[in-house]
Protein backbone atom coordinates (compact mmCIF):
# COMPACT_ATOMS: atom_id res chain seq x y z
CA UNK A 1 0.00 0.00 0.00
CA UNK A 2 2.88 2.23 0.94
CA UNK A 3 4.91 1.28 -2.22
CA UNK A 4 1.91 2.27 -4.18
CA UNK A 5 1.19 5.43 -2.75
CA UNK A 6 4.96 6.36 -3.46
CA UNK A 7 4.57 5.80 -7.23
CA UNK A 8 1.33 7.57 -7.57
CA UNK A 9 2.89 10.60 -5.76
CA UNK A 10 6.04 10.35 -8.05
CA UNK A 11 3.51 9.90 -11.05
CA UNK A 12 2.46 13.12 -10.18
CA UNK A 13 5.47 15.32 -9.79
CA UNK A 14 7.40 17.21 -12.30
CA UNK A 15 10.96 15.32 -13.07
CA UNK A 16 13.18 15.18 -16.07
CA UNK A 17 13.79 13.19 -18.61
CA UNK A 18 16.32 10.57 -18.53
CA UNK A 19 17.57 10.62 -21.67
CA UNK A 20 17.14 14.27 -22.93
CA UNK A 21 17.34 15.59 -19.15
CA UNK A 22 14.58 18.23 -20.28
CA UNK A 23 12.54 19.98 -17.51
CA UNK A 24 9.81 19.30 -16.63
CA UNK A 25 8.59 16.62 -17.76
CA UNK A 26 7.58 12.39 -17.14
CA UNK A 27 11.21 10.18 -16.74
CA UNK A 28 10.65 9.29 -20.48
CA UNK A 29 9.68 12.15 -22.72
CA UNK A 30 7.31 11.58 -25.53
CA UNK A 31 10.00 13.06 -28.12
CA UNK A 32 12.43 10.71 -26.74
CA UNK A 33 10.34 7.86 -26.35
CA UNK A 34 9.46 8.79 -30.33
CA UNK A 35 13.03 9.05 -31.74
CA UNK A 36 14.54 5.90 -29.54
CA UNK A 37 12.04 3.28 -28.94
CA UNK A 38 10.38 3.15 -32.13
CA UNK A 39 9.06 -1.21 -32.72
CA UNK A 40 11.84 -2.96 -34.58
CA UNK A 41 11.12 -6.22 -36.20
CA UNK A 42 12.25 -9.21 -34.26
CA UNK A 43 12.19 -12.88 -33.94
CA UNK A 44 9.70 -14.16 -31.98
CA UNK A 45 11.41 -16.68 -30.11
CA UNK A 46 14.98 -14.82 -28.84
CA UNK A 47 13.72 -11.13 -29.68
CA UNK A 48 16.81 -10.23 -31.59
CA UNK A 49 16.07 -8.08 -34.87
CA UNK A 50 15.27 -9.91 -38.01
CA UNK A 51 14.42 -8.21 -41.65
CA UNK A 52 10.70 -7.22 -41.94
CA UNK A 53 9.32 -10.32 -43.34
CA UNK A 54 10.87 -13.16 -40.74
CA UNK A 55 8.99 -14.57 -37.62
CA UNK A 56 12.25 -16.58 -36.56
CA UNK A 57 16.09 -15.59 -36.95
CA UNK A 58 18.02 -18.78 -37.99
CA UNK A 59 19.27 -19.95 -34.64
CA UNK A 60 15.72 -19.92 -33.00
CA UNK A 61 14.86 -22.24 -36.31
CA UNK A 62 17.44 -24.35 -35.98
CA UNK A 63 17.33 -24.71 -32.07
CA UNK A 64 13.74 -23.66 -30.78
CA UNK A 65 13.90 -21.57 -27.19
CA UNK A 66 11.98 -23.14 -24.69
CA UNK A 67 9.65 -19.33 -24.68
CA UNK A 68 6.73 -19.48 -26.60
CA UNK A 69 7.12 -15.78 -26.95
CA UNK A 70 9.72 -13.13 -26.48
CA UNK A 71 9.35 -9.22 -27.07
CA UNK A 72 11.85 -6.69 -25.98
CA UNK A 73 10.85 -3.01 -25.72
CA UNK A 74 14.08 -1.25 -26.94
CA UNK A 75 17.56 -2.56 -28.40
CA UNK A 76 20.66 -2.49 -25.86
CA UNK A 77 21.94 0.36 -27.56
CA UNK A 78 22.31 4.62 -27.01
CA UNK A 79 20.69 5.92 -24.54
CA UNK A 80 18.72 2.65 -23.15
CA UNK A 81 22.36 0.91 -22.22
CA UNK A 82 23.44 3.95 -19.87
CA UNK A 83 19.45 4.56 -18.61
CA UNK A 84 19.74 0.74 -17.93
CA UNK A 85 22.83 1.10 -15.78
CA UNK A 86 21.50 4.10 -13.93
CA UNK A 87 18.48 2.83 -13.37
CA UNK A 88 20.22 -0.99 -11.53
CA UNK A 89 23.39 0.54 -10.33
CA UNK A 90 21.95 4.25 -9.67
CA UNK A 91 19.34 3.10 -6.94
CA UNK A 92 16.36 4.49 -8.83
CA UNK A 93 13.33 2.37 -8.58
CA UNK A 94 11.20 5.42 -8.89
CA UNK A 95 12.00 5.16 -13.03
CA UNK A 96 10.51 1.76 -13.02
CA UNK A 97 7.11 3.39 -13.68
CA UNK A 98 7.74 4.73 -16.79
CA UNK A 99 10.05 1.97 -18.03
CA UNK A 100 7.35 -0.64 -17.53
CA UNK A 101 5.12 2.14 -19.18
CA UNK A 102 7.89 1.43 -22.11
CA UNK A 103 7.59 -2.28 -22.05
CA UNK A 104 3.97 -2.47 -22.00
CA UNK A 105 3.56 -0.57 -24.87
CA UNK A 106 5.89 -3.05 -27.07
CA UNK A 107 3.93 -5.20 -29.96
CA UNK A 108 2.01 -8.29 -28.57
CA UNK A 109 3.16 -6.87 -25.15
CA UNK A 110 -0.12 -6.11 -23.61
CA UNK A 111 -1.88 -9.31 -24.87
CA UNK A 112 0.61 -11.06 -23.39
CA UNK A 113 0.19 -9.68 -19.78
CA UNK A 114 -3.55 -9.71 -20.47
CA UNK A 115 -3.54 -13.25 -21.40
CA UNK A 116 -0.55 -14.11 -17.93
CA UNK A 117 -2.21 -16.12 -15.07
CA UNK A 118 1.47 -15.18 -13.21
CA UNK A 119 3.94 -12.53 -13.97
CA UNK A 120 7.71 -14.00 -12.95
CA UNK A 121 10.42 -11.23 -12.14
CA UNK A 122 13.60 -13.01 -12.61
CA UNK A 123 15.18 -13.33 -9.36
CA UNK A 124 18.38 -11.81 -8.01
CA UNK A 125 21.31 -13.08 -6.03
CA UNK A 126 21.29 -12.37 -2.57
CA UNK A 127 24.82 -10.61 -3.31
CA UNK A 128 23.63 -8.31 -6.00
CA UNK A 129 20.25 -7.56 -4.33
CA UNK A 130 21.91 -5.84 -1.28
CA UNK A 131 24.70 -4.48 -3.45
CA UNK A 132 21.70 -2.48 -5.97
CA UNK A 133 18.89 -2.45 -2.61
CA UNK A 134 16.55 -3.93 -4.79
CA UNK A 135 15.72 -6.02 -7.75
CA UNK A 136 14.88 -4.29 -10.78
CA UNK A 137 12.78 -7.40 -12.65
CA UNK A 138 10.59 -7.05 -9.48
CA UNK A 139 10.05 -3.82 -9.34
CA UNK A 140 8.91 -3.79 -13.15
CA UNK A 141 7.19 -7.29 -12.65
CA UNK A 142 5.17 -5.39 -10.36
CA UNK A 143 4.63 -2.16 -12.13
CA UNK A 144 3.35 -3.89 -15.32
CA UNK A 145 0.65 -6.43 -13.63
CA UNK A 146 0.28 -5.84 -10.16
CA UNK A 147 -1.97 -8.37 -9.43
CA UNK A 148 -0.52 -11.13 -11.30
CA UNK A 149 3.53 -10.58 -10.09
CA UNK A 150 4.70 -13.17 -7.83
CA UNK A 151 8.39 -12.44 -6.66
CA UNK A 152 8.49 -16.03 -4.40
CA UNK A 153 7.41 -18.80 -7.01
CA UNK A 154 10.48 -18.71 -9.52
CA UNK A 155 13.74 -18.71 -7.02
CA UNK A 156 17.42 -18.87 -7.63
CA UNK A 157 18.72 -21.96 -6.62
CA UNK A 158 22.44 -21.02 -6.43
CA UNK A 159 24.23 -17.48 -6.93
CA UNK A 160 26.92 -17.58 -10.36
CA UNK A 161 29.53 -15.12 -11.68
CA UNK A 162 28.25 -12.04 -13.60
CA UNK A 163 27.45 -13.16 -17.15
CA UNK A 164 28.37 -9.55 -18.93
CA UNK A 165 31.84 -11.15 -19.97
CA UNK A 166 31.23 -14.90 -20.85
CA UNK A 167 30.39 -16.19 -24.28
CA UNK A 168 27.37 -17.58 -24.85
CA UNK A 169 28.30 -21.39 -23.79
CA UNK A 170 29.88 -20.51 -20.86
CA UNK A 171 26.69 -18.57 -20.41
CA UNK A 172 24.62 -21.45 -20.33
CA UNK A 173 27.29 -23.85 -18.15
CA UNK A 174 27.08 -20.56 -15.37
CA UNK A 175 23.53 -20.73 -15.47
CA UNK A 176 22.96 -24.64 -15.70
CA UNK A 177 20.48 -25.85 -12.46
CA UNK A 178 20.42 -21.71 -11.40
CA UNK A 179 16.77 -21.47 -11.20
CA UNK A 180 13.72 -23.28 -10.27
CA UNK A 181 9.96 -23.42 -8.92
CA UNK A 182 9.68 -22.92 -4.95
CA UNK A 183 9.56 -26.42 -3.62
CA UNK A 184 5.97 -27.46 -2.88
CA UNK A 185 4.49 -24.91 -5.50
CA UNK A 186 4.94 -27.36 -8.75
CA UNK A 187 1.01 -27.17 -8.89
CA UNK A 188 0.72 -23.27 -9.30
CA UNK A 189 2.40 -23.41 -12.68
CA UNK A 190 1.17 -26.74 -14.50
CA UNK A 191 -0.85 -25.66 -16.92
CA UNK A 192 -0.25 -21.80 -16.65
CA UNK A 193 0.48 -18.97 -18.94
CA UNK A 194 3.45 -17.25 -17.89
CA UNK A 195 5.24 -14.17 -18.60
CA UNK A 196 9.12 -14.00 -17.36
CA UNK A 197 10.55 -10.21 -16.75
CA UNK A 198 14.14 -9.44 -17.09
CA UNK A 199 15.47 -5.30 -17.77
CA UNK A 200 18.29 -6.89 -19.84
CA UNK A 201 18.57 -9.85 -22.66
CA UNK A 202 22.26 -10.44 -24.11
CA UNK A 203 22.69 -14.45 -24.93
CA UNK A 204 18.98 -15.50 -23.58
CA UNK A 205 21.01 -18.11 -21.42
CA UNK A 206 19.17 -17.21 -18.14
CA UNK A 207 15.89 -16.35 -19.47
CA UNK A 208 15.87 -19.90 -21.02
CA UNK A 209 17.26 -21.22 -17.86
CA UNK A 210 14.57 -19.88 -16.08
CA UNK A 211 12.10 -21.04 -18.87
CA UNK A 212 13.01 -24.86 -18.87
CA UNK A 213 12.38 -24.66 -15.00
CA UNK A 214 9.10 -23.40 -15.28
CA UNK A 215 8.32 -26.00 -18.53
CA UNK A 216 9.54 -28.78 -16.23
CA UNK A 217 6.67 -27.64 -13.65
CA UNK A 218 4.38 -28.01 -16.39
CA UNK A 219 3.76 -24.03 -17.52
CA UNK A 220 1.54 -24.15 -20.46
CA UNK A 221 2.85 -21.21 -21.99
CA UNK A 222 5.88 -18.48 -21.26
CA UNK A 223 6.73 -15.55 -22.50
CA UNK A 224 9.53 -13.28 -21.79
CA UNK A 225 8.91 -9.69 -21.57
CA UNK A 226 12.32 -7.81 -21.51
CA UNK A 227 13.34 -3.63 -21.56
CA UNK A 228 16.32 -4.37 -23.76
CA UNK A 229 17.55 -6.48 -26.07
CA UNK A 230 21.94 -6.56 -27.17
CA UNK A 231 22.15 -7.53 -30.60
Amino acid sequence: MFRALLDRLSAALPSQCAVCHAWPTPVLCEACVARFAQPRPRCRSCALQVPQDLERCGACIKETPPLDLCLAAVTYEYPWSGLVGHYKFGARPGWSMALALLMRSTPWAEPALEAAELVLPMPLSRERLRERGFNQALELARQLAPGKADATLLVRLRDTPAQSSLPRPARLRNVRGAFGVAPGREKEIEGRRLVLVDDVMTSGASLCTAALALRAAGAAHITGLVLARTE
